[in-house]
């Protein structure tokens, strides 16, 4: 069983993690394999074996042997850091024998296989989507960002480019008010092209939200204080560029914000460290006040001093926002819950011939 979206951070390690939820209830055995490694900051370097993030993730959030976790048989060009002669040395391997030979030695009844980050990523390799589902006759659950009636049209192209391997489709970041209407509109339509709509998760802060590690990392900013703290999450965004006054309202109405501002915004800095913020992000040349480190220390609040002006800082924090990969455990657990709470996979048990009672 493949799953896949036609874009990146669509929610594809969330869904897996509840597919697997799902047989593991039921006593179905399965095995995780993710042919195209996309993300190595937890790869072993001394290993031999290739693990992508994600496997390590639900690994350990499911608790599998070792057996059950497949290595992936190659790390996108992203991801290795691959410059074009060594991509085009590893374009020249045939991944499948490998990956046949894996799935071929198994005894578990499913092996759930997490696609790329669209359906183009992995083509170098021949590990993409499209080339997956068709080489190994394996059916394709799909999830698809849901943004109004403009999402509808590239979720039919993934389809159609899938050619009749699609099996089903999780809508993910969807409005919470527009849920029950979303259901009862799409569902009929998505019939007719034989895709059933398995569910529906609401979009939640806390899965948009991103780590103060994640910021700091991006930013290529120094930690002033509080480096045990840098796995608090952050949902919003506070730029404190206005009057203290004006800023205490905007900050009262946020919650688990950072705040970036001017390194020499003392007031402001101040205010912010009285709210609800997870961290301070502070620009510019200047050095930010002793007095300010040691309150934000007694706070438990990270300082992060970027060399960056606040505009472009700004613009990475928000890119940032839902284009984080699911590696938090809290954010883990949360999404496990919504996928049980809010899908119905036995029509894809179903299609695949095992028990769903």
């Amino acid at each position: 069983m493949l799953i896949g979206s036609a874009e990146p951070y669509s929610g594809k390690s969330a869904l897996v993690l509840g597919v697997a939820q799902w047989l593991k209830s039921r006593g179905i055995s399965f095995r995780y394999s993710k042919p195209l490694a996309t993300s190595l900051e937890r790869q072993c370097r001394s290993s031999d074996r290739l693990f992508d993030d994600d496997a390590h993730l639900i690994g350990d959030m499911l608790q599998l042997a070792p057996r059950d976790l497949i290595p992936s048989l190659a790390a996108s060009a992203a991801a290795a850091q691959l410059d074009c002669a060594h991509l085009g040395q590893a374009m020249e391997r045939n991944y499948f024998p490998a990956l046949q030979k894996e799935l071929e030695a198994s005894t578990a009844q499913v092996t759930i296989m997490e696609g790329p980050g669209s359906l183009a990523e992995g083509c170098c390799f021949g590990l993409h989507l499209p080339a997956l589902a068709t080489r190994l006759g394996a059916p394709v659950l799909l999830i698809h960002p849901w943004q109004g009636s403009a999402s509808l049209e590239p979720l039919l192209d993934a389809v159609n480019r899938l050619e009749g391997q699609a099996m089903g489709v999780v809508l993910n970041a969807v409005d919470p008010e527009a849920v029950p209407a979303l259901k009862r509109d799409l569902e009929p339509l998505l019939k007719r092209f034989n895709l059933p709509l398995l569910g529906v998760l609401p979009r939640s802060p806390l899965l948009r939200s991103v780590s103060v590690r994640e910021l700091s990392q991006r930013l290529d900013a120094e930690v002033l204080c509080c480096l045990e703290r840098l796995d608090l999450l952050v949902e919003t965004l506070s730029i404190g560029a206005m009057s203290v006054n004006s800023a205490m309202q905007v900050f009262r109405r946020q919650r688990n914000m950072a705040v970036v501002t001017g390194a020499d915004r003392t007031d402001i800095q101040l205010a912010a460290l009285e709210a609800s913020t997870q961290c301070l992000i502070l620009t510019g040349a200047s050095s930010p006040l002793p007095e300010l480190i040691t309150r934000a220390g007694e706070l438990e609040v990270p300082l992060l001093k970027v060399s960056k002006d606040t505009l472009n800082t700004v613009a990475l924090v928000e890119r940032a926002f839902g284009n984080v990969r699911l590696h938090e455990p809290v954010k883990a657990s949360f999404a496990l819950r919504l996928i049980q709470e809010n899908c119905d996979f036995t029509p894809l048990m179903e299609r695949l011939k095992l028990p769903h009672s």
